[in-house]
């Protein structure tokens, strides 16, 4: 990825169909969020590398992605991990030439592609944040997830305070490794969400859960299923991260609820379409299908 270091500040090269204001719009879908702040169309991150907080202030300058570093400047080594970082989580890796073909020839996909064209999938870089989002996400309504990963953020993670701000970092792993189960009922965890939860911090310490190791087991299916051997992953949470943390094209969760919505939205059904349905849409989206499903979640935030 193309990137010029102007010393203040740092800018990104996007490919093509590449939109800025298509991903900033996606992340205005919620006021729930914690770990990021939108300010006029500006996207507030912060990070923290080798122990030094780095707070970036991300926007669009004639056609580039322009990072600016509010209160300290970084290395290059600092800067080089934070463009990393952005390349995976705006998806700039990714040529979507043939997916926007593919699109484009589907009925349900044509008018939502034509509509967003330019969002990326927006990804989770740290694969603990993934897992944890997931984790947080199974069974509960999607507004009561952010309320828990708020209430997870602000007890255990850490946080910057800059001219009337806060900034938050997600929790690392080995801080939760040393929490009880009891900790994380505190906040309203169910007791196996707890369990879940500290277990895969424990194993991300220990270096025996890494997005190297994940990546080493083979294509998706085999990804997936050595995802769905570690205590609380089922399918729905394999593809998830699959899909968000890893950015695997082909991961597609089924079971869904947003992904069923937006289908029953689309196409005008009085109910929520099968799994078998689902399949038999899905048929043309081929190596496509965590792009396909983010841009239907997309479209039930019209209002946007």
């Amino acid at each position: 990825m193309k990137w010029i270091d102007h010393v203040n500040y740092i800018k990104i090269s996007p490919p093509n169909d590449f939109s800025f204001p298509a991903c900033i719009n996606f992340f205005h879908r919620t006021d729930q969020e914690i770990l990021y702040r939108i300010k006029d169309d500006t996207l507030y991150k912060l990070f923290k590398i080798e122990e030094q907080p780095i707070l970036c202030k991300i926007s669009e300058q004639a056609t580039m992605i322009k990072i600016d570093f509010p209160i300290y400047q970084p290395t290059a080594n600092e800067k080089e991990k934070i463009v990393q970082y952005l390349v995976e989580w705006f998806d700039l890796s990714r040529d979507l030439q043939s997916f926007y073909e593919m699109a484009e020839q589907d009925k349900i996909l044509q008018p939502i592609v034509e509509k967003y064209r330019g969002l990326r999938l927006i990804g989770i870089p740290c694969l603990f944040e993934a897992l944890v989002w997931a984790i947080i996400g199974q069974q509960i309504n999607l507004s009561f997830a952010y309320t828990l990963k708020q209430r997870f953020v602000e007890t255990f993670g850490e946080q910057l305070y800059v001219e009337g701000e806060s900034y938050w970092l997600f929790p690392t792993p080995a801080k939760i490794a040393e929490m009880q189960v009891e900790d994380l009922r505190m906040l309203q965890f169910s007791e196996r969400k707890a369990e879940y939860t500290i277990a895969i911090a424990k194993s991300i310490v220990n270096g025996d859960l890494t997005k190297k190791l994940l990546r080493q087991q083979g294509d998706y299916s085999a990804i997936k299923k050595y995802l769905m051997t570690i205590r609380g992953i089922g399918a729905w949470t394999a593809d998830y991260v699959l899909m968000r943390c890893l950015q695997e094209p082909s991961a597609f969760p089924l079971a869904d609820v947003g992904l069923h919505n937006a289908l029953k939205i689309q196409l005008s059904l009085a109910q929520k379409p099968t799994i078998e349905e689902i399949n038999d849409y899905a048929k043309q989206w081929e190596g496509w299908q965590a792009y396909a499903t983010f841009y239907l979640w997309r479209s039930l935030y019209e209002a946007i």
